[in-house]
């Protein structure tokens, strides 16, 4: 999605795909659209800032207006392992990685278009159509390799 898409463009674009536009639904891509790039929401921290603007929507609308944004493009499902997804904004439809900090679940993006180029090409090899690469990396902050180093010195 390019910086200058808006929220009734996204609208206007799913409108035309037959799907019904909600004022939750606009609420809550409002959100991932003010959201500060890197940051990702689970269902349930989504679900917290709606609560904190007062916003009288369900856990199990958010659920499924998460679902329906992914399914259109506009939200990328990100699975870190954790139990449960987050999502980001699909900004630029261009694939990023994420390292993920085993200890402290900080998460770092990055892009490498050779992980990118593999990806296009091992999908064009078994004749599929990419939606979305995502390449992770499991690693521990060097921060928490400083405490585990002092801790297992003393």
């Amino acid at each position: 999605m390019s910086k200058d898409t808006t929220v009734e463009n996204v609208f206007q674009n799913l409108r035309s795909k037959g799907l019904r536009v909600t004022p939750q639904r606009e609420k809550i891509l409002q959100i991932f659209m003010d959201l500060q790039d890197g940051n990702h929401l689970s269902a349930e921290d989504l679900f917290k800032v709606l609560e904190k603007k007062n916003e009288n929507i369900s856990l199990a609308t958010t659920y499924r207006t998460l679902k329906i944004l992914s399914q259109f493009g506009y939200l990328r499902e990100l699975d870190f392992a954790e139990g449960h997804k987050h999502y980001e904004l699909n900004k630029d439809k261009r694939p990023h990685h994420h390292i993920i900090c085993l200890n402290c679940n900080k998460t770092m993006e990055f892009e490498d278009d050779l992980i990118n180029q593999v990806g296009y090409r091992i999908a064009e090899e078994k004749g599929v159509d990419v939606v979305d690469i995502q390449f992770k990396i499991y690693a521990i902050c060097p921060n928490e390799k400083d405490d585990e180093t002092k801790t297992h010195r003393s």
